[in-house]
């Protein structure tokens, strides 16, 4: 996997993918975008996510939303990386239960979120979730 940060101006920076995409980050505390390590946040959100979703789909399970909620906590002195960082999905659904959620979830921490497990080397992770049945 390759990508390439071009520096833009002050300190925004362009970031470009092997596919492709681009997105802009800002190391002046996220004024006009996000800053690298909100990325990285993020980053961690969006694979589990997938990983969640992928899991609860290939159930046949009927997911009509799913949201990531991240907290986080970093080091005061620097370099300032993450200390702690909770994951807590809120999944949407019909007929849906703790424990295929739950499964979801742990499958995606214990075995398919490249992130969180690379993340986890250096930082407490921790997951929880809530179940919004709509019928």
């Amino acid at each position: 996997m390759e990508a390439r940060v071009k520096w833009v101006e002050g300190l925004s920076f362009l970031g470009e993918s092997a596919s492709g995409h681009q997105l802009m980050m800002d190391g002046n505390s996220g004024d006009k975008a996000p800053s690298p390590m909100e990325m990285v946040l993020m980053a961690v959100g969006g694979c589990s996510a997938i990983d969640v979703i992928s899991i609860l789909q290939k159930g046949r399970n009927e997911v009509t939303d799913c949201e990531v909620k991240l907290t986080s906590e970093r080091r005061e002195e620097i370099p300032r990386y993450f200390t702690y960082i909770n994951l807590h999905f809120i999944v949407s659904g019909n007929d849906l239960n703790d424990k295929m959620v739950e499964r979801a979830v742990k499958l995606s921490a214990d075995k398919y979120c490249s992130v969180s497990m690379m993340l986890e080397k250096a930082v407490k992770v921790t997951h929880s979730f809530e179940i919004r049945n709509l019928k």
